[in-house]
């Protein structure tokens, strides 16, 4: 009888060590963020996950490469946000790509020798946004480029004339890439994208046009991140006026 009482007192806590794991491993932390990412002929690294918060970036999560090129990471968010894929390759290059996350999945696939510039994204609606965006933009700076090497040659040969001329051209150039940014913003005033470049993209813009994009966003986007960092901003200029 004292043998039985025991067998039935050990199945007691076994039954009960099992209800425990059971819960244990159905109570995981759920996510609503995945990053999946490839990073073709990475073998040896760290990639980190990134936001950037009072100017700083701060690691939200990384992960060792050794080996495999692919990688996945999990993470909360709030609401959707611009967070920073940083690669560090164990040396002194370190370069990141910005994307626009929200809930659900992101995919980037890269490559080792041109991470920032081969990096191809899939996911969220306003990363398509900003994407679009990015894409007149390099235009814009394909432009600046070779105006800035229009101005040097003009110099090397003393030719005022012909380097004010370029530097006439520089300065509509930069007019010009305003004007399409806060028309872009204004035209996309559902998203987060549009406060989003007004504070990250012209934050020196006269006041006027920041207000105009603000007064337009829709007002759920008034409330987001990025919405009240844009009052912010125009408050922060208004009081200096």
């Amino acid at each position: 009888m004292i043998f039985a009482s025991k067998i039935f007192g050990m199945s007691k806590y076994l039954g009960l060590l099992v209800i425990i794991l059971f819960f244990s491993c159905n109570n995981e932390p759920e996510y609503n963020f995945t990053l999946n990412g490839d990073i073709k002929g990475l073998k040896k690294g760290t990639v980190y996950l990134q936001r950037v918060n009072d100017s700083a970036f701060v690691t939200i999560d990384s992960v060792v490469i050794n080996g495999n090129s692919q990688f996945s990471i999990k993470t909360n968010l709030d609401e959707p946000e611009v967070l920073f894929l940083r690669l560090n390759k164990n040396d002194d290059d370190e370069s990141a790509i910005p994307f626009f996350a929200a809930e659900g999945i992101t995919t980037i696939e890269s490559t080792l020798q041109n991470f920032l510039y081969d990096a191809r994204i899939e996911g969220t609606k306003q990363q398509q946004v900003l994407e679009n965006y990015l894409k007149m933009m390099a235009r814009f700076n394909e432009k600046n480029l070779d105006l800035i090497k229009n101005s040097l040659e003009a110099r090397s040969k003393n030719d005022s004339l012909s380097a004010a001329e370029v530097d006439n051209e520089l300065n509509n150039l930069l007019r010009r890439k305003y004007l399409y940014t806060i028309n872009y913003a204004f035209s996309n005033k559902n998203s987060e994208v549009a406060p989003y470049l007004a504070v990250y993209e012209i934050p020196d813009a006269n006041i006027k046009f920041l207000d105009t994009i603000y007064n337009a966003l829709d007002p759920s986007i008034k409330k987001s991140r990025y919405g009240l960092e844009l009052e912010q901003l125009i408050k922060r200029k208004d009081s200096t006026r």
